[in-house]
């Protein structure tokens, strides 16, 4: 199944194949969302069949809307397909764009909108095998302190968003663990 996402080519935005975007570094439009309960953030574990950093550990869920899908829609759709998480309300966090090599001659150049969702420990998740490996709570400090000392284990765009984007996404959490 051909997956086409929307992509600017020459300063147009267009449908394009996901694999011919990445390939060509084309900017085009991302949702990632972070599913949080207090200070613990549900990470993913990318599957190890994913085309690109496969195994590697990042926000709850990350993807690329449909044509005509709002990024909200977007973000519904994708907690239920990738880890099978309904019922949480993602709040609109921030409106980033990065660049970021992710290996194999493919970049990610994305136009992200970040939500965030609150959602209870006893969370209902099922990770979809085609998705995600694995899931895990994980406290911010923690995380922030893993990317640190290991930022191999993680994907570029979370290691990005934790620099550069950590207040706006996270707000008090970031501030906190500054501290």
């Amino acid at each position: 199944m051909t997956i086409m996402i929307p992509a600017w080519v020459d300063g147009t935005l267009t449908p394009v194949e996901k694999l011919e975007a990445h390939l060509k570094g084309l900017r085009h439009k991302a949702v990632s969302v972070f599913v949080l309960n207090g200070d613990a953030v549900l990470m993913q574990q990318r599957a190890m069949c994913k085309y690109h950093t496969p195994g590697l550990w990042t926000n709850t869920c990350c993807t690329h809307p449909e044509w005509d899908e709002t990024p909200l829609d977007c973000a519904i759709r994708r907690l239920n397909e990738e880890i099978g998480v309904t019922g949480v309300q993602p709040e609109h966090r921030h409106h980033l764009e990065y660049r970021a090599d992710v290996g194999g001659g493919l970049t990610e150049h994305e136009v992200v909108d970040v939500y965030v969702a609150q959602a209870n420990a006893d969370l209902s998740v099922t990770c979809n095998p085609d998705e995600v490996m694995a899931v895990e709570w994980v406290r911010f400090a923690d995380l922030k302190r893993q990317v640190d000392e290991t930022p191999e284990r993680f994907t570029p765009w979370l290691r990005i968003y934790l620099r550069d984007h950590g207040q706006t996404i996270f707000g008090d959490l970031a501030l906190a663990s500054a501290s």
